[in-house]
């Protein structure tokens, strides 16, 4: 019986990030209501080219599971995710970073994780926002 206690006490300790916090639904939550905010954002909304978010908030949703630990969906459809690569088009100036950061950062907070998993996805969004930056400004 031991055994048995053991393997699920290591499984709990082994979740992903991913699982931890809500698995496909929290990040869709999250992604989506990001993208409410750029849709009314002068400056991010431009650099969609698409009429409809739904492709650009499909993207972030799949790409934000897959590194938190979620399926790699991501992957399977775009190869690598080459960030930096796939922004070059776009300026990228402190304007937008601060724009991006703005929309995320109500997009977190309603999600209501604990303290712990809200500053550690947080502590990742403004390092990969930061990494963005292609444009001095």
């Amino acid at each position: 019986m031991g055994g048995v206690t053991e393997i699920r006490r290591g499984t709990l300790q082994e979740q992903t990030f991913y699982e931890q916090v809500g698995g496909e639904e929290t990040f869709r939550r999250l992604v989506h209501r990001f993208y409410q905010g750029v849709a009314e954002d002068p400056l991010l909304r431009p650099m969609y080219p698409e009429e409809d978010l739904g492709p650009a908030e499909e993207r972030l949703a799949l790409f934000l599971m897959q590194y938190w630990g979620g399926p790699t969906t991501y992957s399977e459809r775009r190869g690598h995710p080459r960030l930096r690569m796939r922004h070059v088009p776009f300026t990228v100036d402190r304007a937008a970073h601060d724009a991006w950061l703005k929309h995320m950062r109500v997009a977190v907070e309603e999600l209501g994780l604990s303290e712990e998993h809200e500053q550690t996805l947080w502590n990742y969004l403004t390092y990969a926002a930061a990494s963005m930056v292609n444009t001095a400004g």
